[in-house]
Order: structure tokens, then C-alpha cells, then sequence
């Protein structure tokens, strides 16, 4: 099981703070992960995760680029850090 959590603004425009999913193949891999929960989604999830200053963190670390999942993995998907 993975599980996938949303932060801050991204958990707003999704009207979702977190999802379980079955890990399985196809989501094997960071990258296919948000692109599964994009198709899920449809057209507004694809607008709200597939902007490319999504922070993405696997198991509490910032992930830079594409990594492999493994069952029991925790997923987490925040907008981009601002500050003054």
C-alpha cells in the first residue's frame, strides 16, 4: 500500500489530504505515481500536480527527479515553498 498525502494549497484545489492506493508496477516509480493520479484525477488534477515546482518527498525526504517506490512507501506532494 502507498500512501499519499497532499499539502497546503495543493490539498485545497484537490479537496484531498491524502489517498491509499495499492502499489502495484505501474506506479512503481515516483514519476508514473503522479502521472496515475493525473489520468485519475482528469483535467483538473493534471493542472493542480503537473506544474513543475511541485515539491515531491518519499518516506519524510525531498525527492529531486524519479525514484522507485516500494509497498508501504509514504508519498507526499507540496506546492512550492515562497518566502519574503
Amino acid at each position: 500500500m502507498l500512501k499519499v498525502l497532499f499539502f497546503a494549497r495543493l490539498r485545497e484545489e484537490l479537496d484531498c489530504e491524502q489517498l491509499a492506493m495499492e502499489w502495484r508496477e505501474d506506479v512503481a516509480r515516483l514519476d508514473a505515481l503522479q502521472e496515475h493520479l493525473c489520468q485519475r484525477g482528469g483535467s483538473h488534477w493534471r493542472a493542480v500536480l503537473a506544474q513543475h515546482n511541485i515539491i515531491r518527498a518519499v518516506n519524510h525526504s525531498v525527492i529531486d527527479g524519479d525514484c522507485a517506490l516500494a509497498d508501504g512507501d509514504e508519498v507526499a506532494f507540496f506546492p512550492p515553498v515562497t518566502g519574503g
